[in-house]
């Protein structure tokens, strides 16, 4: 089974921000691969979908305790591969970069699941967030969480839009052919 986990934030305010990217990624590769709707699980306290031994899953905590979520998912399903579909504050915006059993770099909502699942063992694809103004990284500044919580200028949505239809494309790649190939096409 693969679980893939995309991290965002709930609610309709917040939707269309900067820290939900991977919600905005997780729904495209859903619509592209025609997965079912997404139903919420109370005990993870995510929305799920399945389809063909795949797990999609947007936790409906808030991003910093992402972590309660993905444990409780993987206590009750056994995954091969989890991938989780997150945003990088450090990437311009709509770069994509897949990594494999790295720290947080910083990530709060990876953070939280390391520490409640205790390892790094996981893949993690990240997309640039960004803006073009900061030529510097703004991680661990007060200004990370301005800008983690603002949406896109139209430029930037449009970017971004191409960049979960790559994402989704990497999906399938992985699903399909696994993870060496897709960092080969991908990265």
């Amino acid at each position: 089974m693969i679980i893939i986990i995309g991290l965002g934030n709930p609610g309709e305010k917040l939707k269309k921000t900067r820290h939900n990217v991977g919600f905005m990624a997780i729904d495209e590769f859903a619509r592209k691969n025609n997965f079912p709707d997404f139903n919420l699980q109370k005990k993870s306290i995510s929305l799920i979908s399945e389809k063909d031994r795949v797990f999609l899953v947007k936790p409906q905590t808030f991003m910093n305790d992402s972590g309660k979520a993905v444990k409780e998912i993987l206590k009750n399903n056994s995954a091969t591969n989890l991938v989780v579909v997150h945003d990088d504050i450090d990437l311009p915006v709509g770069k994509i970069k897949i990594v494999k059993d790295r720290g947080s770099a910083g990530h709060k909502g990876v953070e939280s699941i390391i520490k409640n699942i205790g390892n790094e063992n996981f893949i993690r694809i990240r997309i640039g967030i960004k803006p073009q103004q900061y030529h510097r990284s703004v991680r661990g500044t007060k200004k990370a969480k301005d800008v983690v919580l603002k949406n896109f200028s139209p430029n930037e949505q449009k970017t971004i839009n191409e960049a979960t239809q790559k994402i989704a494309d990497a999906l399938e790649l992985f699903v399909k052919d696994g993870l060496e190939k897709t960092m080969n096409k991908f990265n």
